[in-house]
């Protein structure tokens, strides 16, 4: 009881406190580097750079790892409860979700079964696109890109881009942003 009290009291509460003081701050340079320096007192372990964009949810920072150069985007909602670790350079796009926490059934309701804890780890220098989730117990490898409104249910190979629901190996990450057509390249099409 008394570790559940300091677990408010030092981490919930606070960074409850912190998003929302710093709510009505536009999304800029300044003002989402200004949000992850005050936030990051408040998360297990936090490294340099760390920045945040308005209306993020942040639950459960005693088991959140972050490492440095990491922006979590607009509306973002990370529940770190089984734990979540981003390396460093991972970048979330809008309303990203990862939830370490999955319900179970009994009985066939939802509502008479609990939840079962299992970690994240999202790999350095990926990409995880708006609107796309994590499921608990994945591992994300480094250098991917999710794409969009995907959801990823399995660990996840190195350099890869993934899309879809589940997420699934679209191709191969190419280093200099060759995965995406040029303007020109476009207009020859």
């Amino acid at each position: 009881m008394i570790y559940q009290i300091y677990i408010q009291l030092r981490y919930n509460i606070p960074i409850f406190f912190v998003c929302f003081l710093t709510g009505w701050l536009p999304d800029n340079k300044v003002s989402i580097r200004i949000r992850g320096i005050l936030a990051s007192f408040f998360i297990k372990t936090c490294g340099k750079n760390f920045t945040l964009g308005r209306d993020v949810t942040l639950l459960n920072t005693y088991n959140l790892n972050i490492g440095e150069n990491v922006y979590l985007a607009k509306g973002c909602w990370l529940n770190a409860m089984g734990g979540i670790t981003l390396e460093d350079e991972v970048v979330f796009g809008p309303y990203v979700v990862l939830s370490s926490l999955q319900h179970t059934f009994k009985n066939n309701s939802v509502k008479q079964g609990g939840s079962i804890a299992g970690p994240i780890f999202i790999g350095k220098g990926t990409w995880v696109a708006s609107h796309a989730s994590v499921k608990s117990n994945v591992r994300v490898g480094q250098g991917n890109l999710i794409a969009a409104n995907s959801f990823v249910s399995k660990d996840t190979p190195d350099n890869k881009i993934l899309g879809g629901v589940p997420a699934k190996i679209i191709k191969d990450v190419e280093n200099g942003g060759a995965s995406f057509y040029t303007r020109k390249e476009m207009m020859s099409k």
